[in-house]
């Protein structure tokens, strides 16, 4: 009996081993209150409820639904600072804008360029703003080819073609650039000094009209000091221009000296040259059926604005001897000279310059026969003006 005690006593020990196990080491806990009940199971969070408003669940009453995650709509400011307005912590306040990089610290994602997040649309973005660099301006594409398959003049597909022409040839060229105007040049009004033989000579035109036909008078001449006047010559001419450096001249000129004195049919050509040379020549053909040329070029080298520099050379030529006026066939002259001027004004500039006369051929020996010199040296004053 005592031995079967002992059996049942050993048995309950193993079997009670695991739950005293766990608290090996502590003291015998006190007998529980709620031993032989059945225990509640864990108390489990309020489900989330859709209709709970943020209200209710800051007070704990309920439990909010968790928000599904929606997409950003497009921000029309997107990338920009707005006045007044917090910016959370993770916009860039210049997103979508050329700014100048600063220098990555060492490690700080070394070597990559920083790109705002490509969350929405920018309809900002690569416009500049205020304190910003400007964005490049976008490429200009050339005009379709249609814009030159039309006609030149597409009025005249709806108006009359006649009437489009003469408003073109008259009102419209009138209107936008036709003009008539005038001009007076005193090129040259000299007093030339020379060994014995002072004298003078002078230069001019004047012309009236547009910018195509204009009416062109010349004058020159030259003389000494307590004599008549050596030669003296008028020209009335009408020019038309034949591009824009150059005009067709086509006129009378009329030989005042030396005696006998003649007229002259006369065709030439007075513009610019390359290189800005302005250049005159022209033909001659007498009443008397003498055939002679000249040309005259000058050139104007600017040392500074006001002071100019003009080398000039005037060749006269004929086709047969004149002897009554002292002019031989071939090369008869050549004056080349030089003038330095000083513009006080545009319109009004005083020089100084030398001058050397040559005269060839027979025109020579009928200076010598008339005990003329072939040539001669002279220094010029004088004044350029116009009006």
């Amino acid at each position: 009996m005592t031995t079967a005690l002992i059996l049942a006593a050993a048995s309950a020990l193993t079997l009670a081993s695991p739950a005293l196990a766990q608290h090996a080491g502590h003291g015998t806990p006190a007998a529980d209150p709620h031993s032989g009940h059945a225990a509640p199971a864990a108390a489990q969070p309020a489900p989330p409820d859709p209709n709970c408003t943020p209200e209710h669940a800051a007070m704990g009453h309920c439990t909010p639904a968790a928000a599904a995650p929606v997409p950003p709509s497009p921000d029309p400011h997107a990338g920009h600072k707005m006045p007044g307005a917090s910016q959370p912590t993770n916009s860039k306040p210049h997103a979508g804008h050329a700014m100048p990089q600063p220098a990555p610290a060492p490690g700080d994602h070394a070597g990559h360029r920083e790109t705002a997040p490509a969350l929405a649309a920018d309809p900002h973005a690569g416009h500049a703003t205020s304190g910003n660099a400007p964005a490049s301006a976008p490429p200009v594409a050339p005009p379709p080819p249609e814009a030159f398959s039309g006609p030149e003049h597409a009025a005249d597909t709806v108006f009359d073609p006649t009437f489009m022409a003469k408003k073109r040839a008259g009102e419209l060229m009138a209107e936008h650039g036709g003009y008539t105007g005038y001009m007076v040049l005193f090129d040259r009004l000299e007093y030339r000094a020379v060994d014995g033989h002072d004298g003078y000579a002078w230069d001019g035109e004047a012309w009236y009209g547009g910018d195509y036909n204009r009416l062109w008078l010349k004058t020159e001449g030259e003389g000494a000091f307590g004599e008549a006047v050596e030669s003296a010559e008028i020209q009335a001419l009408y020019s038309r221009a034949i591009d824009p450096w150059f005009n067709l001249q086509a006129g009378v000129r009329y030989d005042i000296r030396p005696k006998p004195d003649r007229a002259h049919l006369v065709v030439g050509l007075q513009g610019l040259a390359p290189y800005w040379f302005e250049v005159d020549a022209a033909a001659f053909l007498s009443d008397e059926g003498h055939l002679t040329a000249r040309l005259e070029a000058e050139y104007d080298q600017r040392i500074t604005n006001r002071l100019i520099l003009q080398p000039r050379v005037e060749l006269d030529l004929a086709a047969q001897d004149v002897p009554e006026l002292g002019i031989g066939a071939g090369l008869s002259s050549i004056e080349a000279g030089l003038r330095l001027r000083y513009e006080i004004e545009r319109e009004f500039a005083p020089y100084v310059g030398v001058q050397y006369e040559r005269r060839f051929g027979d025109t020579a020996d009928f200076a010598r026969a008339a005990g003329e010199d072939v040539g001669r040296w002279a220094f010029l004053f004088g004044i350029r003006s116009w009006f």
